[in-house]
């Protein structure tokens, strides 16, 4: 099976899109539509139904079986679908084995919340799931700081189809080190820590970065990334000023309102309502004013 063009669509502004709630609680799907149609419009080229922006741990089976589905149908061939999977064994692969049926080309594998994660057992979590879907893409999503580069490597001896990397590890010499042990040039490595890390991260060997920034201001993102490619780290760090506030906003309190906040600048166009599912919660009046501001300001 030949990866390369899945690995091409890693390197870009991989879209976390958010999943978007009607006034009685349920998903809106029409508004998930519209906000899928703008990321499309706008140059995303590659969305992650079912990622943390999407709010994946607050929403039922079911309702993530049917983001997947709308996703996949919505894109419509216009972008490469990497659909978030996780929970226990058993789940996640069945989640990975509907992405693959209903027209995903990649799954990306959250990291195991279980409270005792050793690296082999790790190793046999993503093996199992890799497994099932051996023509899937596979990225693990890497922010277990413990982990060694060279088990990455292990893993992808056993199943060639982990192609990539969304490395989540807020350190970016750590970053360097492990992808280098891993293998830099057999890995897509992805900034899954969004704008606020993707120029540190590319100096090191990242070619993609996440973004939920992106389901606000496409256009901000992509000039990240234009600049980025183009190894302008002056530009770069220029879009990176203009974002900074609203992505500290999101990491502020081991980023308890990352969600909160880009649906209220969702909200601040227009585009759709602030809800969302507990544990996250709206933001209080004075902040939204400020998430109202800093949307503003951006070339949209």
């Amino acid at each position: 099976m030949d990866l390369s063009p899945l690995k091409a669509a890693l390197a870009d502004v991989v879209a976390i899109p958010v999943t978007p709630f009607a006034e009685d609680g349920t998903i809106d799907t029409a508004v998930h539509r519209a906000l899928l149609r703008r990321l499309l419009d706008g140059g995303v080229r590659i969305v992650t139904p079912n990622g943390n922006t999407g709010e994946f741990y607050a929403l039922t089976p079911d309702e993530r079986r049917m983001v997947t589905e709308l996703t996949v149908e919505e894109v419509a061939g216009r972008a490469t679908v990497l659909v978030g999977v996780g929970h226990d064994v058993p789940t996640a692969v069945a989640a990975a084995e509907h992405a693959r049926d209903a027209g995903a080309e990649m799954v990306m594998v959250h990291q195991p919340v279980h409270p005792y994660v050793s690296q082999d057992g790790w190793i046999d979590y993503h093996r199992a799931i890799a497994e099932a879907v051996p023509e899937l893409g596979v990225v693990p999503y890497v922010r277990n700081p413990l982990l060694a580069g060279a088990r990455l490597a292990e893993l992808a001896d056993s199943c060639p189809n982990v192609i990539g990397v969304k490395y989540s590890v807020p350190d970016a010499a750590r970053f360097g080190a492990f992808a280098r042990d891993a293998g830099l040039e057999r890995f897509v490595w992805v900034a899954g820590l969004a704008e606020l890390y993707a120029p540190s991260y590319f100096a090191s060997g990242a070619t993609g970065f996440t973004s939920g920034l992106v389901n606000v201001a496409p256009g901000v993102s992509m000039a990240m990334l234009e600049a980025l490619r183009a190894g302008d780290y002056t530009a770069a760090m220029k879009v990176w000023e203009q974002i900074r506030r609203f992505e500290e906003l999101r990491a502020d309190r081991q980023s308890a309102n990352n969600v909160t906040v880009v649906k209220e600048g969702l909200a601040a166009l227009g585009l759709c309502r602030r809800d969302v599912r507990a544990p996250s919660r709206v933001l209080p009046e004075a902040q939204r004013a400020e998430v109202a501001d800093q949307v503003a300001g951006w070339s949209i």
